[in-house]
């Protein structure tokens, strides 16, 4: 029986081990900045393993909407691409890319939380992004009385997104100065808290919302749901 329990003890504990390394999104590091093409098949993509997100904010998996997410850093800048296949849009009209989009989340949208503070986890940026190129970006604190979600704050940030109605699939890619989440200069190991989330589709029954970390709540703003992302070389 002693025996036993050891092999089942040792059992869960390498797969808990297998889990957490499979959350732990890792960032690859380039040499220097490129310009913007959300083309995973572009020389700065194409041999980079993405992360996949296919459940909603409680775990549920979402048929016909598997996000594919990539992850690259320089000294001066964290970058994303997210693919993201549909079965129908739900667009803003009129779109602007001039300025940001306020309350974007309302129409179909990839977003990025992230924060470089493992002390007041409560303290992260938000970013967001339209298959049609409208963005926003907000500096939120929820630790503060009352609450900070700043839409005035400008990150710097720049996307590029690119849709693709014939393969019902669309492609964005962020581009967000690291100085607009840390004070600190990059390094190789260097972590952030971070989610990635997607909203799809006409609502009611066709809206999806995707997490890749379920945060078992309606609001994506749950950061005890965050986890990691690292910088690799």
């Amino acid at each position: 029986m002693k025996t036993l329990r050891i092999i089942f003890v040792l059992s869960g504990w390498l797969s808990c081990a297998s889990a957490s390394a499979q959350e732990i999104a890792s960032s690859y590091y380039a040499t220097h900045d490129v310009k913007l093409t959300a083309n995973p098949q572009s020389s700065f993509w194409r041999e980079v393993k993405p992360l996949v997100m296919e459940r909603d904010r409680y775990g549920k998996s979402v048929a016909g909407h598997r996000t594919e997410i990539r992850a690259r850093w320089t000294n001066r800048n964290l970058y994303f691409l997210f693919v993201c296949p549909y079965d129908a849009l739900y667009l803003k009209p009129n779109p602007t890319t001039k300025v940001e989009t306020n309350d974007l989340w309302d129409w179909d949208v990839a977003e990025i939380f992230i924060g470089a503070d493992f002390d007041n986890i409560k303290r992260y940026r938000e970013f967001e992004v339209s298959p049609l190129g409208q963005w926003v970006d907000l500096n939120i604190d929820l630790s503060a009385e009352p609450k900070v979600i700043d839409e005035r704050w400008n990150s710097g940030f720049t996307s590029r997104a690119r849709l693709d109605q014939q393969r019902k699939v669309w492609f964005v890619e962020f581009c967000l100065p690291l100085t607009s989440i840390t004070s600190r200069a990059a390094k190789v190991g260097d972590e952030f808290r971070i989610n990635f989330y997607r909203i799809q589709g006409p609502p009611p029954a066709a809206r999806y919302y995707l997490a890749w970390q379920p945060v078992n709540n309606d609001s994506y703003h749950t950061p005890e749901a965050f986890w990691r992302l690292r910088l690799e070389k």
